[in-house]
């Protein structure tokens, strides 16, 4: 039986082991098969006869020369159509028995070390399949093998091949992402022996990756317990740590804005109430960019002065223009001040003195707004309310009020 041997690893885990390859020249293009045999075709005496070997198959089509390169293992792709006239293929059935040559023990040995020279270089999903097949020929409930000398040795051999190969495929599974799996191979792994350093170091990394940090400090610690001078178990301990604080540092944050916008809110609330301003919010409120009502210049004080965003609506040109803060303090004319003229009014019709400003009511009629009164005279008393955190107001030519009016009526009794 083979010696049995643990994957090397003395060295610092958390160093990165996949270091990208050289670049080096391209490949150059070489003839293919195709372009030699056109050539000899020709009878060019410049050009070299074909060899023996490829002249007895050049008479075969395309699809027999693929069926015969399936029934060579090198280029098998496959199985089920390897073999000859009978289903009989000497190589793969020569194969087949080279893996099933020697005990259980012996079979999953060689399995394994192969594994070990796939990680020794680097070949991270090769290694993981032969450990896998190390694996399943442990647990094979059919016994195919040969009958071992020593079943106590062969026992033994058994449980220590189970362990190396679950935490060896830990590692292939840690380097390529797949987390969860390694885990899984790390908790097989203690379970067969409690005190496997590299288990307790593979399964933090992997509950880091996955940001379970509470997990991934138990599982740290724990190693660190039976491996105090670990170097790879001390590094993982520290980057778990830093990424806790982080993470509690983002919760502390987090934690304290709410807080605040809670305190915001009630002092804005409280404001809204003694000045009676009526709000509501609707299942789809609009887009606002962020704008809010809200107490400035600092929302804590019940003493600053409400802001609100509003929208100026031209119904009659179905055109509109945003206003991100309107104080309480301002009137309508205070911005239509800088708003008109409008780019679009070419019949000039909207001027401060020539348009009337409505708002809606909580019935759904309207009021005329004054263009010269503060905006809190308006919203103050409850006639009207502010839906969405925003102020909506018409503003339409002294033409075409009458019109407006009836628009507005019609579509409330429809």
């Amino acid at each position: 039986m083979s010696r049995i041997e643990e994957l090397p690893d003395d060295f610092d885990e958390s160093l990165n082991l996949n270091p990208a390859p050289p670049q080096g020249p391209p490949d150059l293009p070489q003839p293919g098969f195709d372009a030699f045999a056109a050539a000899n075709e020709e009878n060019d005496p410049s050009v070299p006869k074909m060899p023996p070997a490829m002249a007895s198959v050049k008479s075969q089509s395309k699809e027999e020369l693929l069926d015969m390169m399936n029934k060579t293992p090198l280029f098998m792709t496959d199985i089920a159509n390897a073999g000859d006239e009978n289903g009989e293929n000497v190589l793969l059935d020569a194969i087949s028995a080279m893996q099933n040559e020697g005990t259980r023990a012996d079979v999953a040995q060689s399995f394994k070390d192969q594994g070990n020279e796939a990680v020794s270089e680097l070949r991270w999903i090769d290694a993981k399949e032969h450990y896998t097949k190390a694996i399943a020929v442990i647990y094979a409930k059919e016994d195919k093998w040969e009958k071992p000398e020593d079943l106590a040795e062969e026992k033994k051999s058994l449980r220590k091949l189970e362990e190396l190969s679950h935490i060896n495929r830990a590692r292939c599974n840690l380097e390529l992402g797949n987390y969860r799996s390694c885990t899984q191979d790390c908790a097989v792994t203690l379970k067969l022996n409690p005190t496997n350093v590299k288990a307790f170091y593979r399964s933090a990394m992997a509950l880091l990756k996955l940001d379970k940090v509470d997990e991934a400090e138990d599982a740290a610690a724990r190693g660190l317990v039976i491996g105090p001078d670990n170097k790879s178990l001390q590094t993982a301990s520290q980057k778990i740590a830093e990424r806790k604080a982080f993470k509690e540092r983002l919760v502390a944050k987090k934690k304290a804005e709410e807080e605040l916008a809670r305190k915001q809110n009630l002092v804005l609330s409280t404001a809204l109430r003694a000045r009676q301003i009526r709000t509501r919010k609707t299942d789809q409120p609009p887009d606002m960019e962020g704008s809010t009502i809200r107490l400035v210049p600092d929302p804590l004080s019940p003493e600053s002065s409400v802001e609100f965003p509003a929208v100026f609506l031209y119904p009659m040109d179905a055109q509109s223009d945003f206003i991100k803060g309107f104080s309480e303090l301002h009137s309508i004319s205070d911005h239509l001040d800088y708003i008109l003229p409008l780019p679009w009014d070419t019949k000039k019709e909207y001027t401060i003195a020539n348009v009337e400003c409505f708002m809606q009511t909580v019935s759904g009629g309207l009021i005329k707004a004054g263009k010269k009164l503060p905006l809190l005279q308006i919203l103050t008393g409850g006639k009207v309310e502010v839906v969405d955190h925003m102020v909506r107001i018409f503003v339409v030519p002294s033409s075409k009020t009458a019109a407006f009016i009836a628009e507005m009526k019609a579509r409330k009794e429809g």
